[in-house]
């Protein structure tokens, strides 16, 4: 079922998003040379979307595209950008336009836009600013990356400790410098330092004559401007903060972080710790081609192929076991795969924990337990479906036996590693989601396939 969208355009089941009807509408308003109509096309459409359909063409389309409706980049589309996209699109706009594009943004999006560009590209930008945006800018660039510092904006609205409600509503109708968007007011006492915020909501609601340190909020929390960007989100997600001040050394409001930077923070470290478990790098775009992306996999196959080797070093040990028992061959996978499963649902759920700061070193050992519970009670109950149907239909029950023995020992494995290998890594100081599945998977393997021959070279031989 669609929904109509602006202008009576076919939507997504969701409402959102480009659909595929306006990508090739667009594509052929680019391929006719017909600038009118892509502007038409373009003109409707939200920066995030322009920004999808620019990272989801080709290079050859995307550029034809931005030849002939370059007016309608700007500085929102920017932003929305992939990285690798954006260094092309930001070669391809005209300076005049570029400049016009940077001067829309606030401080903290022209941050994020020239801190991966190359120096020279980095001038073109900061060219562009006024003095005062510029040195702005650059103050930001001189902070630690992925700290609060690069995170944060500088256009802050703040009112003495002392104003009342009254003065505050003046002030904000009669100032013409305000931010496009913002959510609290914040308080500074003489020296310039935040002393409490107020929300517009709750200045609206009161009168006039209320003081504003009477009306502030609990949730109050500066934050330091060399903060790691990782606390900054944890905050703002534990503590359901809107927008949070950022204070220098000296405790001096320098700017403010708002909720969607934080939210991109978070979003931005979901996403590598997904790519990371997947061993395919964290830098990995949708838009690269097809070398980038098997330089970015290839060193973690290259790792798995030799932990996969310690699998067929086990295996190598029980060669007269096997030859004297051909089923245990067809057998053997299924004992492994199981574990391996087994090891990636623990390993999720420990990366993610961490991720989260919901493991500490507070409860770690009682989700370890947690761990080993769950998976000697999976490992029992696949022993005894596994155990039973091997038994009957190889009419053996000394190998059932084995089978049942061996799922119990892997299963409990597999739950273990799958919460000790990412807990030892974030203990030495490593990102717990880097390569922990390969060793999760290693480990389970190699478990598995020991157990399992080794149960059957004790009882079957």
């Amino acid at each position: 079922m669609t929904d109509e969208g602006t202008g009576g355009e076919p939507r997504d089941d969701d409402g959102f998003g480009l659909t595929a009807e306006t990508v090739a509408a667009v594509l052929a308003a680019v391929d006719a040379g017909d600038a009118a109509a892509l502007e038409g096309l373009l003109a409707p459409l939200h920066p995030a979307d322009i920004a999808d359909l620019l990272e989801q063409v080709s290079p050859a389309e995307r550029r034809r595209l931005l030849a002939l409706g370059a007016r309608e980049i700007d500085g929102e589309v920017l932003s929305e950008l992939d990285e690798t996209v954006r260094e092309e699109v930001i070669a391809a706009l005209p300076r005049e336009q570029l400049a016009e594009a940077v001067r829309e943004l606030d401080s903290d999006d022209v941050v994020d836009l020239i801190e991966d560009l190359e120096p020279p590209q980095q001038q073109i930008i900061l060219g562009a600013l006024g003095e005062a945006d510029r040195a702005a800018v650059e103050q930001s660039l001189t902070y630690p990356e992925h700290s609060a510092g690069r995170l944060m904006q500088r256009e802050v609205v703040t009112a003495p400790e002392h104003w009342t409600v009254g003065e505050a509503i003046d002030f904000l109708r009669s100032e013409e410098h305000l931010p496009d968007q913002f959510y609290h007011v914040v308080l500074v006492d003489p020296k310039h330092r935040p002393v409490g915020y107020v929300t517009l909501g709750r200045i609206l609601a009161s009168k006039r004559d209320v003081p504003l340190r009477a009306i502030t909020e609990d949730s109050f929390r500066p934050i330091r401007v060399t903060d790691p960007e990782d606390d900054v989100a944890y905050a703002f997600n534990q503590y359901h903060l809107i927008s949070a001040p950022v204070v220098d050394a000296d405790d001096r409001l320098v700017g403010v972080i708002t909720i969607d930077d934080a939210m991109a923070v978070l979003d931005e470290e979901h996403e590598e710790d997904i790519l990371r478990l997947a061993g395919v790098g964290d830098e990995t775009s949708m838009t690269d081609n097809a070398l980038t992306t098997a330089k970015g996999r290839l060193p973690w196959l290259v790792v798995n192929l030799g932990t996969a080797s310690l699998s067929a070093v086990v295996i190598a040990q029980f060669e007269a076991t096997i030859a004297a028992i051909v089923t245990l061959a067809a057998l053997m996978p299924i004992v492994a795969s199981t574990g391996g499963i087994a090891g990636t649902q623990s390993l999720a759920v420990a990366v993610r924990g961490l991720a989260t700061r919901r493991i500490s070193r507070s409860n770690a050992l009682r989700v370890v337990g947690r761990e080993f519970g769950a998976g000697l009670i999976n490992g029992a109950v696949l022993a005894l479906v596994l155990g039973t149907a091997g038994a009957v239909i190889f009419s053996d029950l000394k190998l059932g036996l084995v089978l049942g023995a061996a799922m119990i020992v892997n299963q409990i494995v597999a739950a273990l590693g799958g919460v000790l290998v990412p807990l030892a890594l974030d203990r030495l100081g490593f990102d717990p989601a880097l390569a922990s599945g390969t060793f999760v998977t290693t480990l389970t393997d190699v478990m598995g396939f020991f157990a399992f021959l080794g149960f059957a070279t004790l009882l079957l031989i």
